[in-house]
């Protein structure tokens, strides 16, 4: 398969992907309507931003294949890195902050607040994860790759 077919194929996928995104933001929505409940809601509207959020990354991998390509430059990460190290940093504390909190509630049967702090946890880790991944980038272009 050649780089153009793949990246036809990728724009095919993406455009897929968002309609079963669209169909999962619906879904929340009736389901939201249909209940009180607020556990239940907090989860669907979670899941709802999520799709969301999806929704709109998808539709960048697609532009970024057939408008106009995704450039970054030492100097665009330049500009901002101390934010970015700076926010690396928030990142890590809210990670021990909810290390912290799921330390205290073990054994205490507080199933609520630990299953959203499990999931608190696991965003604040994909944020950081997001980071450190733009550092990777940022290690591999001269001249500000260290």
């Amino acid at each position: 398969m050649s780089t153009k077919e793949l990246m036809e194929e990728i724009v095919k996928n993406m455009k897929r992907w968002q309609a079963i995104e669209d169909s999962a933001v619906s879904s929340t929505g009736k389901i939201i309507e249909k209940t009180d409940n607020p556990l239940i809601r907090m989860v669907m509207e979670i899941i709802q931003h999520d799709s969301q959020m999806h929704h709109r990354v998808q539709e960048f991998i697609a532009r970024s294949m057939t408008e106009e390509s995704i450039a970054i430059t030492p100097e665009d990460l330049e500009k901002v890195w101390s934010e970015v190290e700076n926010h690396i940093r928030i990142e890590e504390k809210t990670i021990e902050m909810a290390e912290k909190s799921l330390e205290g509630l073990k054994g205490r049967k507080l199933v609520v607040p630990e299953y959203f702090l499990h999931y608190l946890l696991k965003d604040e880790n994909k944020h950081n994860s997001l980071l450190q991944d733009l550092s990777v980038i940022k290690k591999n272009m001269y001249p500000y790759g260290s």
